[in-house]
């Protein structure tokens, strides 16, 4: 029923009912590669690049290489001169390629799973202590789809703290979830209210306040976008209302009308008032002398 109304709406009314669904389209990805738990915040922004593990085992008389491609921060960028079968799908945060080699032949891709993806992320975060660093779990869509043994693929990356950058390295793929761990300065992490070994507490200070600037922009943001969404949601539905009610076209739409038409006025008797208030009273010159 409410699908027949739909397809008699004017081509406006639909445009509209889209528009009400564009910031839940957006905002499906907020994973921006700075994680905050506790008291202990990690800046994963310097691992913003694509990174390729392998791992290899033996099955004769071929070999079985297991190769992963990977972005925690973005999606992988999309291999054009690679055919769309043998290529994981845009917006892929990790994609897994078996690849099957045997002596004097071309190797051959056997399977290409996207295991972790924007659209279905649901990234976790948890500190590991021993040792210290911090695990990311990202999740995926089923594999193979459409599938009765399909599986719910995920990425799991363990952050080790380390002084220096090693590479990362492939640990275990069990059909369902690739495990990659990596030791890197990005997992140790800072405490609030470190200067991030900088030595320069101004350095520090004018850092956090930047960040509370952000929060408090962000807030006001979202209260303005919540007001803009009610704003149209109020006028869609009740043209919508008017529409499948009384049959009302045109101008006749628009919820409330009369109440729209006053507006202008209501706002030029509230402008006018304002200025009459604020406007100096002029003192008299006369001296006291009254008029005969």
């Amino acid at each position: 029923m409410i699908l027949r109304h739909l397809s008699n709406l004017p081509p406006s009314i639909l445009l509209l009912l889209l528009l009400c669904h564009v910031p839940t389209i957006e905002a499906a990805d907020s994973f921006n590669c700075i994680v905050n738990i506790d008291t202990t915040k990690f800046d994963l922004t310097s691992l913003n690049n694509e990174h390729k593990v392998t791992q290899s085992r033996s099955t004769p008389p071929s070999t079985m290489v297991d190769s992963l491609t990977f972005n925690i921060c973005d999606d992988l960028t999309v291999q054009g001169e690679v055919a769309e079968i043998d290529r994981c799908p845009s917006e892929t945060r990790a994609c897994l390629t078996k690849i099957n080699q045997k002596q004097d032949q071309e190797d051959r891709i056997v399977a290409v799973i996207p295991v972790a993806e924007s659209n279905a992320l649901n990234a976790s975060f948890s500190k590991l202590s021993s040792p210290s660093g911090l695990s990311i779990v990202m999740h995926g869509q089923s594999y193979p789809a459409g599938s009765d043994n399909s599986k719910d693929q995920s990425f799991k990356l363990n952050l080790i703290c380390n002084k220096n950058a090693d590479d990362p390295e492939f640990v275990s793929y069990d059909g369902s979830q690739v495990e990659v761990q990596w030791r890197n300065p990005a997992a140790c992490g800072s405490e609030a209210g470190d200067d991030n070994g900088n030595g320069d507490d101004s350095d520090s200070g004018n850092g956090s306040d930047s960040e509370d600037k952000e929060s408090v922009g962000s807030g006001i943001g979202w209260f303005f976008l919540v007001i803009l969404l009610a704003f149209v949601a109020y006028f869609v539905l009740g043209a919508y209302h008017k529409y499948t009610t009384y049959g009302a076209t045109g101008m006749d739409l628009i919820p409330h009308r009369d109440f729209w038409q006053e507006v202008p006025y209501m706002l030029g008797d509230v402008v006018s008032h304002l200025c009459s208030s604020a406007r100096p009273r002029r003192s008299s010159n006369r001296g006291g002398y009254i008029a005969v």
